[in-house]
C-alpha cells in the first residue's frame, strides 16, 4: 500500500501565522515533549488517531512473512556512505538474533508490534531480520525518473547482477532512490509503496518496497515533522531537529519502517488490511501514520524524546543510533503502538 501523507495545502487550516511548535502541557517526564505541528485536515490518509473496535482490519487469509526475513537492498543513484550507514544500522536494529539488543525503547520493541500479526497456520511475523546483500545502481541504468513499472525494471536488473540472488522464500527486496532521482507520483501522493514483482518483469514473483530521498525535493511532505512549510508562518525546514542531522534520510526512515510493517504483514496484498479493495487497502501502518507517542492526534505527534542536542526520536537502535518511527497498529490493543508509551 502506498505511504500516502501530506498534500497541497496540507498544513494550512490551524497553522498559519504561528512561529513555532507549539508544546502540551502535560505531567511528563522532562525528556519528553508532545509538540504541536501543522495538522493533517486535509490529507487522505486513513489513520486512526486513538483506539477503536470500529476499524475493521481483517485477514484475508494471504501469506505474511514468518519465515526469517532477508533484506536484499537496492541503492538507486549515488548515496553517501554515511547515508547508506545510517539506513542499514535502522534496518539491522529490527532484529536482536546476532547483536545485543539496544536500550528501550528500542526498534527491535517496536517490530514486536509488526510480529503479533499471523496467518492462517498461527506461524507470527518473523522477528529475525537481516540484510542478505546490497545491489548499487549508481549509473541510473533506467534514468533519473522512474514510473512504477520501472522500479520492477531496477529490481531486474539487480537480480540478474550476480551474486545479487532470487530469494523466493526468505527475500523481500528493497528498494531506495537518491535525493536527485524522481518517481511516479512521488511527493504529490507518495513517499513510499510496496508491492509484488510481475513475472514478465522480472521473472519471478517477489514482495518488494520502494523508498524515495526527499530532501531536496519536498521534506515538508515526506520528511515530516522534520520539514514543514517554510510559507506556513515561518516554520520551515527543520521544524523538529532529526535525530542524526540529515532531514532526507532521516524522514526516509519512518517510511521504509511503515512500508516494511505492511510489507510483512501484506506481502502479495492479500493478508491484513481494512477496507473492501485490496487496490487501496488500509494496512497496518496506514492506521498510525503521523503518530510517533502517547497523546498523539489532533496535530499532535505524541510524547516523544530530545537528547541534549534537542534532537528528536522516539526509539534507540544498534551502535546508540535514535531514530523517529511511526506507531503501528497492534491487533491485541485495537489501537496504534510504540514501544515509547508512557500508559
Amino acid at each position: 500500500m502506498s505511504l500516502i501523507l501530506l498534500l497541497s495545502f496540507l498544513f494550512f487550516f490551524g497553522h498559519y501565522g504561528s512561529a513555532s511548535p507549539t508544546v502540551q502541557t502535560l505531567d511528563i517526564k522532562p525528556q519528553y515533549f508532545n509538540p504541536k505541528l501543522p495538522p493533517k485536515s486535509l490529507s487522505s490518509s486513513k489513520k486512526f488517531e486513538g483506539s477503536s473496535d470500529l476499524v475493521n482490519l481483517r485477514y484475508h487469509m494471504g501469506p505474511v512473512l514468518s519465515s526469517p526475513i532477508n533484506i536484499y537492498l537496492i541503492w538507486y543513484g549515488k548515496w553517501s556512505p554515511s547515508q547508506q550507514l545510517l539506513i542499514k544500522d535502522f534496518l539491522l536494529s529490527i532484529s536482536t538474533v546476532n547483536h545485543r539488543a539496544a536500550p528501550s525503547p528500542s526498534v527491535a520493541e517496536w517490530w514486536s508490534t509488526v510480529s503479533l500479526y499471523t496467518d492462517q497456520t498461527g506461524a507470527n511475523i518473523s522477528r529475525s531480520v537481516l540484510i542478505a546483500s546490497e545491489y548499487s545502481d549508481r549509473l541510473y541504468s533506467h534514468g533519473t525518473h522512474l514510473t512504477r513499472l520501472s522500479i520492477q525494471e531496477v529490481i531486474a536488473t539487480a537480480v540478474r547482477s550476480k551474486p545479487f540472488s532470487v530469494d523466493h522464500k526468505n527475500g523481500i527486496y528493497l528498494v531506495l532512490t537518491s535525493v536527485d532521482v524522481t518517481v511516479q507520483d512521488f511527493c504529490r501522493a507518495v513517499c513510499g509503496f510496496h508491492y509484488f514483482t510481475f513475472p514478465s518483469k522480472v521473472g519471478y514473483t517477489l514482495p518488494y518496497a520502494w523508498v524515495g530521498n526527499s530532501g531536496k525535493q519536498c521534506p515538508e511532505v515526506c520528511a515530516y515533522p522534520f520539514a514543514v512549510p517554510g510559507y506556513m508562518g515561518g516554520g520551515g525546514p527543520g521544524a523538529l531537529s532529526p535525530p542524526n542531522a540529515d532531514v532526507g534520510v532521516d524522514g526516509m526512515i519512518s517510511v521504509i519502517g511503515h512500508e516494511l510493517a505492511e510489507l510483512a504483514s501484506n506481502p502479495l496484498v492479500n493478508a491484513w488490511y481494512a477496507g473492501e479493495d485490496p487496490t487501496a487497502p488500509a494496512e497496518i501502518g496506514d492506521l498510525c501514520e503521523g503518530l510517533y507517542g502517547s497523546g498523539g492526534g489532533g496535530g499532535y505527534i505524541g510524547q516523544v524524546m530530545r537528547d541534549r542536542e534537542g534532537r528528536t526520536y522516539n526509539v534507540n537502535g544498534r551502535r546508540g543510533r535514535k531514530f523517529l518511527v511511526q506507531w503501528i497498529w497492534s491487533p491485541v490493543l485495537k489501537a496504534c503502538a510504540g514501544p515509547n508509551a508512557l500508559d
